[in-house]
């Protein structure tokens, strides 16, 4: 059995823990050979693969980013690039495929798997929004690099007498700025499920300011305001056709200072969110991933993806997964809502 093993989409903790996890159950339990597909399914498209051997993923289970490289090509969207996946899997002998993303690489597999791939997914994405699963790895490495930028903004807000705007990742949901935000103490969190009225939104904080001097509001990139529209950092789609957002922390810190009087600025953190070393929880949650990933091979578990569900590792239908966002449990946002103000 050879199986291959790509990691698309953006980056995060963690993907390094799953090849590692990957490559060592396929060669020690199952003796299955391992290629790994550089760069995403652009690797598949280019011929780009290489032997995975044990020596290969030594020592990368604490690393950030993935040692394979990844891309958000798509290879569903033509013809012929899915002429030539097909192709290339044939010709490098690919007996299986571990695919390593989110909804967007999870549903270029759905695509090969219908047409006769054997395909086993592992979701990967910090927003923690794919469903079927409690959690997804990277995600508790964002929270915790959000909450200490909260924690370290606390102090300067504090002593400027000033309202800070943090604008954190969550393009359709809200998962990084509730967890982060109640961890962090923000006293007031916007996200996508729930859209906010800036005017409801700077009388709060004007009311805050009569009592402390300072506050801390934490906004999810994908947030939008009551009849309005999502704000974009560019023109332009992805290969997905996801368009690019940032900059409603900015929108919000000069309507919150002209609205209010009270001096306010923008902490935009962006891709330190998903750089760097994963937690232990996201080492051990990617590794009991990429293990149960390479089990569902051998026991021909196809078109199936792994995920979290209390402290247990299952199966679920990938078509399932996909199918739509996981959004925040709202009564999460209820009690972050009780310390707003």
């Amino acid at each position: 059995m050879r199986v291959g093993v790509l990691t698309g989409g953006g980056d995060c903790p963690g993907l390094n823990a799953v090849i590692r996890a990957v490559v060592r159950r396929s060669i020690i339990t199952h003796e299955y050979d391992v290629l790994g597909i550089r760069n995403g399914w652009n690797g598949l498209l280019e011929g780009d693969v290489d032997p995975l051997g044990l020596y290969a993923v030594s020592g990368i289970l604490h690393r950030g980013g993935t040692i394979l490289g990844t891309s958000r090509t798509n290879p569903a969207k033509d013809k012929d690039d899915i002429r030539r996946v097909m192709d290339n899997i044939q010709r490098y002998e690919i007996d299986a495929l571990v695919v390593i993303g989110g909804n967007d690489t999870l549903s270029a597999a759905l695509e090969l798997f219908n047409r006769g791939v054997k395909v086993v997914g592992i979701p990967k994405t910090i927003d923690n929004d794919i469903l079927g699963t409690d959690y997804t790895f990277g995600f508790n490495t964002a929270v915790s690099v959000v909450t200490e930028a909260i924690d370290r903004l606390h102090t300067t807000a504090e002593s400027h007498h000033r309202v800070m705007v943090v604008e954190v990742m969550g393009r359709h949901s809200g998962w990084i700025a509730v967890m982060s935000g109640i961890a962090g103490g923000a006293d007031m969190i916007l996200i996508p499920e729930v859209p906010f009225d800036i005017d409801e939104v700077c009388e709060a904080l004007k009311k805050r300011h009569k009592k402390k001097k300072f506050s801390i509001l934490v906004v999810a990139e994908g947030a939008v305001p009551k009849d309005g529209e999502l704000v974009l950092a560019g023109k332009g789609t992805d290969a997905f056709g996801n368009v690019r957002l940032g900059g409603i922390g900015q929108v919000l810190g000069n309507e919150i200072e002209k609205r209010s009087g009270i001096e306010t600025r923008v902490t935009i953190l962006g891709h330190i969110q998903r750089g760097g070393t994963p937690t232990a929880y996201d080492r051990i949650l990617a590794t009991r991933f990429g293990v149960r990933a390479v089990d569902a091979v051998s026991e021909g578990e196809f078109g199936k993806m792994v995920a979290l569900r209390s402290e247990d590792i299952v199966l679920l239908d990938i078509k399932k997964a996909i199918l739509a966002n996981k959004q925040v449990d709202m009564k999460l946002y209820e009690i972050a809502e009780l310390f707003f103000g």
